[in-house]
């Protein structure tokens, strides 16, 4: 299948190092915000890649629930795939195709755990529904079919029917803690800008890689 009719040229914008903000956190907000006015379809949508002890990886898209000065957080059943690749290799990276925008984000570094508690907020103020989703479902799991997993939410609805669904033990955050944070910016004739923070022993420093 020939694509060469899909090809487009960028030309919205530029990024040079004078426009950076101080750290990439900054950067990413601001970046962010600008993704929520140009109303950038589910702007917090991110391609989360994950790999075994061995190196085979595997990536996803999940949904950015928080960031802040410490990383970038997410939520999962740490039972899942990528759970169990996060808990055998405890590094990630993350993509964010602001495609509209002619931009993305590539977040590269080590996870963790959150604590229970910061788990716990996030858990109950998620809808009921979804909080009871996340006790019907066995993520990642192989199964026979679709009423499985019906037949399991109406087992978890009746059992916490009229009262407050408890976390599953199983379930929780993941913080993303980056030693580099690229922001790429479409440009003319593939000659795209790509600005690197990488953090070093005395903060961060920015780099300028060619497309």
């Amino acid at each position: 299948m020939a694509l060469a009719d899909l090809r487009k040229d960028y030309s919205l914008a530029g990024l040079a190092e004078k426009d950076l903000a101080k750290d990439p956190f900054r950067q990413f907000e601001k970046w962010f915000q600008e993704a929520l006015a140009a109303k950038v379809p589910e702007p917090n949508a991110t391609v989360l890649a994950t790999a075994t002890r061995d190196g085979a990886p595997s990536a996803r898209i999940v949904l950015l629930k928080g960031i802040d000065g410490r990383g970038f957080v997410i939520f999962s059943s740490y039972e899942s795939r990528k759970g169990r690749e996060l808990e055998a290799n405890p590094r990630a990276s993350l993509v964010f195709p602001w495609i509209t925008q002619e931009r993305q984000v590539i977040v590269e570094g080590a996870v963790s755990k959150v604590t229970r508690e910061e788990s716990e907020a996030y858990f109950h103020s998620r809808p009921v529904a979804s909080q009871l989703g996340a006790w019907a479902s066995q993520q990642s799991a192989i199964i026979p079919g679709r009423a499985v997993l019906e037949d399991n939410l109406k087992a978890v609805e009746k059992k916490y029917a009229g009262a407050k669904v408890p976390m599953p033990p199983h379930w929780g955050g993941y913080r993303l803690v980056p030693h580099s944070v690229e922001f790429w910016q479409g440009r003319r004739s593939r000659l795209h800008d790509r600005l690197r923070y990488r953090r070093t022993d005395d903060g961060w420093v920015v780099e300028r890689i060619s497309p």
